[in-house]
C-alpha cells in the first residue's frame, strides 16, 4: 500500500502532567505494533512546558537504566489550524513561514493526567474537526474527576466506597470540617489527587498525624484533593470497548491486581519500575462475579457517556460485595499494564486492539454525537 492510500494516524504523547513518563511508555509500546503496512504514523510529542514537537523517529520511549523517558522540545514545532474544513497540521517555526504537514485522518491522544486525558485536547480536536480515538469532552473530564465521577455513578444507582472531596478552597478556609468528615470514613484512608493517574500523589494514611501530610503532598498534582475510605477487598480491573456500528460496549475478561511484598498498595513503583505487581486474568472468583465485574464495567462506560476504551476498576469485599473504584479513560499500554492483557486474554490482542481503536474513532462523526 502506497504512503499517500494509507491512513494517516496522528500519535500524540507525553504532555503537561506528571504522567508525562507514562504517556511516553503507551506511545512506545503503541507505535511498536500498530499495522505500518495499513497505517502511516505521525508520532507527536508535546514537552513538559506544553510544546508540540514532531517527534524524531529515534525518540527514546522506554525505560533505560531506570530512567524515564520525556519528550525532547527541540524538535520542530507543530500547532492545529482551527478549520473545520481541513485536518491538517502546521509545522511554525520561528522565522519561518508555516508549512502543511499534511492532513491526519484520526488521532491517537496517548495523553494521561490533566492537559490529555480530561477533555482539554478532545476539545482542542474537535474544534479542530479531527476524529480521536476515546472519550469525548464531558466523559472526559468526568472521568479524570474522580469526586464528579463518584457522584455520576451513585445517581445512575453504581455502588462505590465512602469519601471526601476537598477542593483547594476546602482546604485552606474549611480545614477542620474536612478534617472532621475525614474521621468519619476511619482508618486507614487513602489521600489522592482527584484529577491525576498512574498512582501519582497517592497516599496511604494510617494516623490523623500524618493527614496534613498526605493532603499536601496530593495538592503537589492537583489542588483538588480525594480522600477514600480503605475497603477490605481485592482489586479488580476490566477492560470496555465501545461497541462496533450499533453494537453495545464489550467488557473483557477482568483480571485480579496482586501486589508483591514490599509494597503496602498499588504505588507508581510497584506499577512501572520495580516489578511490583502480578495479574491474574481471570481473576480466581465464581463464575457469576466475574460475569457481574463485566455487567456493571459496560454500565459504569455507559453512565459517564465514554466512547473508544476504558478500564474500569473495582474492589470485591470480603463480604461479597462489587464497589466501583474509579475509572481511566485512557488506560496505560505499557508492557505492564493490565488493559491490553485483558483483551489478549479475551482474544483480541495487540495489534488487533489498537486497530479496532482506530477503526472505531474513524466511524465516528465528528462534531456533537
Amino acid at each position: 500500500m502506497s504512503e499517500q492510500s494509507k491512513i494517516r494516524v496522528a500519535v500524540v504523547f507525553g504532555g503537561r502532567s506528571s504522567e508525562h513518563a507514562i504517556s511516553c511508555l503507551t506511545a512506545g509500546s503503541v507505535m511498536a505494533a500498530i499495522d505500518r503496512d495499513r497505517y502511516e504514523v505521525v508520532p507527536i510529542g508535546i514537552a513538559t512546558d506544553g510544546r508540540w514537537v514532531l517527534a524524531p523517529a529515534d525518540q527514546r520511549l522506554s525505560i533505560e537504566d531506570g530512567k524515564l523517558p520525556e519528550v525532547d522540545s527541540a524538535g520542530a514545532a507543530l500547532a492545529l489550524p482551527f478549520d473545520p474544513a481541513g485536518r491538517g497540521l502546521m509545522v511554525v517555526e520561528p522565522g519561518q513561514v508555516p508549512r502543511t504537514l499534511g492532513e491526519v485522518d484520526v488521532v491517537l491522544p496517548l495523553l494521561h493526567g490533566p492537559y490529555g486525558e480530561d477533555g482539554t485536547i478532545q476539545g482542542l480536536l474537535d474544534l479542530a474537526g479531527v476524529r480521536y480515538v476515546g472519550a469525548g469532552v464531558l466523559a472526559s473530564a468526568a472521568g479524570m474527576d474522580k469526586g464528579f465521577m463518584k457522584i455520576i455513578w451513585s445517581g445512575q444507582g453504581l455502588p462505590v466506597g465512602p469519601y471526601v472531596v476537598a477542593t483547594e478552597r476546602d482546604w485552606r478556609r474549611e480545614r477542620k470540617r474536612v478534617v472532621d468528615e475525614v474521621k468519619e470514613l476511619g482508618r486507614p484512608v487513602f489521600v489522592k489527587p482527584a484529577r491525576a493517574g498512574s498512582s501519582m500523589g497517592i497516599s496511604k494514611v494510617d494516623s490523623e498525624n500524618d493527614l496534613d501530610a498526605a493532603i499536601e503532598a496530593a495538592r503537589e498534582h492537583d489542588p483538588k484533593v480525594i480522600i477514600e475510605a480503605a475497603i477490605d477487598g481485592r482489586e479488580i480491573e476490566c477492560g470496555v470497548l465501545q461497541g462496533i456500528g450499533d453494537d453495545p460496549a464489550e467488557a473483557s475478561l477482568p483480571s485480579e491486581v496482586n501486589v508483591a511484598d514490599g509494597h503496602d498498595f498499588y504505588d507508581f513503583e510497584a506499577k512501572y519500575l520495580d516489578d511490583g505487581l502480578r495479574l491474574d486474568i481471570p481473576p480466581r472468583l465464581p463464575v457469576e462475579v466475574i460475569e457481574e465485574v463485566r455487567r456493571m464495567a459496560v454500565r459504569a462506560f455507559d453512565a459517564l457517556g465514554c466512547e473508544g476504551l476504558a478500564r474500569v476498576d473495582f474492589f470485591y469485599t470480603s463480604d461479597g460485595r462489587l464497589l466501583l473504584n474509579e475509572i481511566n479513560t485512557m488506560p496505560g499500554f505499557t508492557p505492564a499494564s493490565a488493559f491490553p492483557k485483558m483483551w489478549a486474554a479475551s482474544g483480541l490482542d495487540y495489534p488487533a486492539l489498537v486497530d479496532r481503536l482506530i477503526q472505531t474513532a474513524l466511524a465516528r462523526s465528528v462534531g456533537l454525537r
